[in-house]
């Protein structure tokens, strides 16, 4: 049987030809059978995708012709986590909604905070008095985050600028901040629009919370499982992991989240199994008992 695997990666550097690219990497994964998806910017590359190991080898090592400093990340998975192969281009590498605020260069983007590894970020912890500060949307924080770190209340990637110029985090702007997401790129953005609305220290967890969890596991800072946007819903960097989440129906212990089941909406929401096995309308829309439960 063959061996299957994930990666996921990205680069801030300047991109001439933004279509020119997004064509070669759709030929590159069809030839190689792989499927995920990918975004081009004028920005750099981002990109999750997964297939056949040797394929998936074959696809890196192309790639890095051209990203050189691409740091890819490996997990377990495949092709069939995910649908098809999105390939597309975009104003911005991550949608914050501020593309004429974010500058990028050959080092990556301009201003933002210093990167800090898992070793040095535990040696912040211990000598200064540090704020997490999650660049996820609030709802993957639901299932895995950093111990005591700030959750802004955000759906979207587009709404943390609103969040943040509201005021709301004013009172960290003098102290140290550490920002952190999944692979690294959300953040090593924020950063950057954080520093410019007067935050005068903050940092990004580079390589994110993969990175960190292949180091430390579940011994460290970090709590619960990480959300991605596939087939697997979640990961987990050890049996010992925490179950943070609680189903939204019945408040039992869970990490996993499931569409709703009314065929007209795709709400996600957490459900353990035996409410995920009810067949009706699961979300608070639809089933406004579950907002008053939830709640209680």
């Amino acid at each position: 049987m063959a061996i299957h695997r994930i990666v996921l990666f990205y680069e801030f550097t300047p991109v001439a030809d933004p279509e020119a690219v997004r064509l070669w990497q759709r030929a590159l994964c069809e030839q190689y059978g792989l499927t995920g998806r990918i975004i081009i910017s004028h920005q750099g590359i981002n990109a999750t995708v997964g297939g056949e190991l040797e394929g998936v080898k074959q696809y890196v090592k192309t790639t890095r012709e051209y990203f050189r400093k691409i740091d890819v990340k490996w997990s377990e998975g495949s092709a069939e986590d995910f649908p098809r192969l999105s390939v597309k281009v975009r104003d911005e590498l991550v949608s914050f909604g501020a593309p004429g605020e974010v500058g990028v260069d050959e080092q990556g983007v301009i201003d933002g905070g210093a990167r800090l590894s898992p070793e040095e970020l535990h040696r912040l912890v211990e000598a200064k008095d540090v704020v997490f500060f999650d660049g996820r949307n609030a709802r993957e924080a639901r299932i895995g985050k950093f111990k005591d770190a700030v959750v802004p209340d955000v759906a979207t990637t587009r709404d943390f600028l609103a969040e943040l110029d509201s005021g709301v985090y004013d009172d960290l702007k003098d102290k140290p901040v550490v920002t952190y997401c999944t692979g690294g790129i959300r953040c090593e953005v924020l950063t950057a629009l954080m520093r410019r609305r007067g935050f005068s220290e903050v940092y990004q967890l580079d390589g994110g919370i993969v990175r960190y969890g292949e180091q430390y596991r579940d011994s460290g800072l970090w709590q619960g499982s990480l959300y991605v946007f596939d087939g697997r819903g979640h990961i987990q960097f050890s049996e010992d992991a925490e179950v943070l989440g609680r189903c939204t129906r019945c408040a039992e212990p869970t990490s996993d989240f499931q569409n709703c089941a009314e065929p007209s909406c795709r709400a996600l929401d957490l459900f353990c199994s035996g409410c995920a096995a009810v067949v009706e309308p699961r979300c608070a829309v639809h089933t406004p008992e579950i907002e008053k439960a939830g709640s209680a």
